[in-house]
């Protein structure tokens, strides 16, 4: 396995591999790897004759008060992990490669950014748009992995494929949790023991949001306000949003019936985590 800097570097690699007939899968990640990242690595490498795994703490997704310096990163610890799990390479370009002095484009989106994160959030998609759309650009995969924990980001990047023409087949892949209920997260690391423990209350939410949409209950109402009661009985948890909206469109639905998805972000003392559940 290598790592590269450059984007040079990654164009003459996998312009090499392209030239040879290879597929090309591509995982784009901010690092700090856990389970979750490990499952896209390892559908990435058994559907594609070689693998890429970009980590890059993408500076223009970070509002001015949010984490970006406190972001985790070990890249030694992630290298070892991508190469344990059959990846080829991993792309660790700095903030200067990706993004040159006078840099001024970016790639924005309408609607489906508007809602649920990009409420509170409202600069994160376009830096998301941007730097994915980039890393399409240099590393020119033939398949693209995202985790359904990010059930917004996934869909505004299937979108955005869609929108641009883009021959990229765009995989999304189910949550990973931990033995205890909590969603994989890199900032799962911020919690505190006490925090740690009141996360919980998130996957209890999406637990007895999923349970009454499997019993037949399709009122977005009663399910989200159960799901909220959950939440707000415990003292560290602050609601952002729970809601449901349709999952194509990112809009509020009545009735939770495919392609529903009901997602929610919650603080947990300074840590904001997420959480969802989608019918299909």
């Amino acid at each position: 396995m290598q790592i590269v800097k450059t984007i040079k570097e990654v164009r003459e690699i996998t312009g090499a591999w392209r030239k040879n007939g290879y597929t090309v899968g591509l995982v784009p990640t901010m690092g700090y790897l856990h389970e979750g990242h490990g499952s896209l690595i390892s559908r990435a490498v058994s559907e594609n004759d070689r693998t890429v795994v970009s980590i890059f703490v993408n500076p223009i997704q970070f509002g001015p008060s949010e984490d970006l310096e406190s972001y985790p990163r070990d890249i030694e610890k992630d290298s070892a992990f991508c190469e344990s799990l059959g990846a080829d390479l991993i792309f660790n370009p700095e903030p200067a490669e990706m993004y040159h002095e006078g840099f001024s484009t970016y790639v924005d989106m309408d609607i489906l950014t508007k809602e649920l994160c990009g409420i509170t959030r409202p600069m994160h998609f376009r830096g998301v748009c941007t730097v994915v759309i980039k890393l399409f650009h240099i590393v020119q995969p033939y398949r693209a992995y995202f985790g359904q924990k990010d059930a917004q980001q996934l869909a505004i990047i299937r979108h955005m494929v869609d929108d641009l023409n883009m021959d990229i087949e765009i995989k999304g892949c189910p949550i990973v949790r931990e033995a205890d209920g909590l969603a994989k997260s890199s900032r799962n690391t911020y919690l505190s023991a006490a925090e740690r423990k009141a996360a919980l209350c998130l996957s209890r939410a999406v637990q007895c949001g999923s349970d009454m949409v499997k019993n037949g209950e399709t009122d977005s109402v009663k399910v989200v306000g159960a799901m909220k009661e959950i939440i707000e009985a415990e003292p560290l948890a602050e609601i952002d949003y729970v809601k449901a909206v349709n999952g194509l469109t990112m809009q509020q639905t009545d009735l939770i019936e495919a392609p529903a998805l009901t997602a929610m972000a919650v603080y947990i003392g300074k840590t904001r985590l997420i959480d969802n559940f989608a019918v299909k």
